[in-house]
């Protein structure tokens, strides 16, 4: 819980607050009654004084001084939620882009089934410039042996030929002047054991990286507690969400990797 610092805020609320140990944003190193004595409580947007007769209380957080004497800069209510929701924001930001580079990979693995997506990987150098054969060609697959690449600029056929050559799809490109078509070889058994090692390394290496997120966001969380803008039971709380969002993610990527691996293993 925090309290945001107004001239409206009762001085009796923080001291009780204090007390009965609920976790707040502003609280004070001295010991005093909570009436008959305070002299003076001001505060301004973000900035607050507190004086008990002619004597002003430090506080706990780092203050940051201004010009006049007892003048400290606190973290308001809606900053400490932005910077919360900044942390949350960004971890299921990685952690998706994460899930879908692990199923990328697994789709440009063939499995004797012909797909597009099995040429997602391939560069072509077009006229000095490495771009993605799918942004300079139309990939589809007439039947399921087979794959047609059409360029959209048929005078990049030598240059799409050469880059699935030099791939490592494992295919021998045919091409007529018009198009480049691609016969899909079967896989052997040991093959589809081969490349089933490949996607679990793969599905391995994602999760790495989530776990990886967390530790980032668990710093995060972290730094704010040492800031003071946080609690420790609020960075309990919030370690229990993230590790719940980063199971979430574990399991996706448990999910694509099933797939890819049925895939691979059936005949």
């Amino acid at each position: 819980m925090t309290i945001a610092l107004s001239p409206a805020t009762p001085v009796r609320l923080l001291c009780q607050q204090q007390l009965t140990r609920k976790p707040v944003l502003f609280c004070f190193q001295d010991t005093f009654p909570t009436s008959g004595n305070v002299v003076c409580w001001s505060a301004s947007a973000n900035y607050s004084s507190l004086w008990v007769g002619a004597r002003r209380l430090q506080p706990l957080v780092k203050p940051s001084w201004g010009k006049r004497s007892g003048i400290v800069r606190c973290a308001t209510i809606e900053e400490i939620e932005a910077e919360k929701s900044s942390i949350e924001k960004d971890v299921k930001e990685r952690m998706e882009k994460t899930v879908e580079t692990v199923r990328s990979n697994f789709n440009s693995i063939r499995t004797g089934r012909a797909s597009p997506a099995m040429l997602d990987k391939i560069e072509v150098d077009y006229y000095g410039t490495p771009v993605s054969l799918k942004s300079i060609a139309q990939i589809s697959t007439p039947d399921a042996s087979s794959i047609l690449v059409q360029p959209y600029d048929k005078s990049s056929l030598k240059a799409i030929e050469k880059a699935i050559v030099s791939s490592d799809v494992g295919m021998t490109p045919n091409n007529d002047g018009e198009v480049i078509r691609l016969a899909v070889p079967q896989l052997t058994s040991d093959r589809r054991k081969e490349l089933s090692k490949i996607v679990s390394k793969q599905a391995e290496e994602g999760k790495v990286a989530i776990r990886n997120i967390r530790r980032d966001a668990l710093k995060a969380y972290e730094k704010l507690e040492k800031e003071k803008k946080l609690s420790e039971d609020n960075v309990k709380d919030l370690s229990s969400d993230l590790q719940k969002v980063t199971d979430e993610y574990m399991k996706k990527i448990d999910t694509v990797f099933k797939q890819k691996e049925k895939e691979l293993l059936k005949v």
